[in-house]
Order: structure tokens, then sequence, then C-alpha cells
């Protein structure tokens, strides 16, 4: 069954590169979601912590793709969560911070050993295009450097695991 994402507009949305996986998506989906070792791997959100509980916030610390060396906070609520196919979390609209978005990171099982990944980010309303001219390619390296990553750390547990049987 095909996963169900809300209908993003394509001009305000960064989509990563997809990658193929050499491991199965219960070994990426378990990366995924062991948020304290997200700094082992994620060259991006280098630390997260949450509940992944629906409407948990997810607290993270981000390196930043415009000024190397520079970390910035990041909080957002966890949306969707179906476990090996899709996890999500959104920055909803506050008048202190205009430019909601929703970040969906997507798991296609492709057979036992292997699936498909990519993620997407969508800025959502009024100020959806602005946030895209701005952020756009600092996004889409982010997610992509990130996307690369968690190829790297699903296949190297899974072949680890498997030589280990």
């Amino acid at each position: 069954m095909p996963i169900e994402l809300p209908e993003y507009d394509p001009a305000t949305t960064v989509r990563s590169e997809t990658v193929e996986i050499a491991a199965p998506a219960s070994v990426v989906w378990e990366i995924l979601t062991d948020l304290p070792r997200y700094g082992e791997w994620n060259p991006y959100c280098f630390s997260a912590r949450s509940t992944l509980e629906m409407g948990a916030p997810v607290h993270m610390q981000l390196n930043s793709y415009t000024v190397p060396g520079e970390v910035y906070p990041g909080c957002e609520y966890i949306c969707a969560f179906e476990p090996e196919r899709l996890l999500s979390w959104e920055l909803p609209y506050s008048e202190a911070m205009p430019y909601p978005a929703r970040r969906d990171q997507v798991i296609e099982a492709l057979g036992p050993d292997t699936c498909r990944y990519h993620s997407t980010d969508a800025f959502i309303g009024e100020n959806g295009k602005h946030v895209m001219f701005f952020c756009a390619g600092w996004v889409k390296r982010a997610f992509d450097d990130t996307a690369f990553a968690l190829k790297a750390r699903a296949e190297a547990f899974h072949a680890a695991r498997k030589a280990a049987a």
C-alpha cells in the first residue's frame, strides 16, 4: 500500500536524492528512530531528542549550511509515524515563526534486504515561495548529505549483523 502524503506544491518543496539502500527497511527505520545516535552518522542533524509520539516535540541541533561551523537549534513536532515506512515532523505556523514546513522521511521496502529512502521538506503557506527562494539550495544539500549518510550507516549495520549471524 502506498504511503499517503499531503499534496505539496512542487514549487515550494525540496526533495532529497533517492538512495537505494542494501539493507532492510527495518534497519533504516531503526537508525532513523534512534535519535540519541544521530551524532554518530547524521551530518546535518547531529542531535535530536523526542519521544516520537504523535504531536511530541523533536528538539534538534542542526549544522548550518550557510555559515560553516555555526549550529542552530530547531524544534518541530511529530505529525506522521508509520514504522518502517514514514517518519514526519512539522513546524506549525505561529506569529513568531510564520514559515510552516513539513519534513517527510520515506522508506520503501524493495525486498527483504533492500529499500529506498528519500526525504522532502514542504514549505507551506503564503511564505513558502520566499522560504524556497532563500533556503532550497542548502536544504537540498543537507537532505542529500543525510540520505547518503543514512545509506552508509544502514549498509554497514546490515553487513555487520549478517557477518555476525
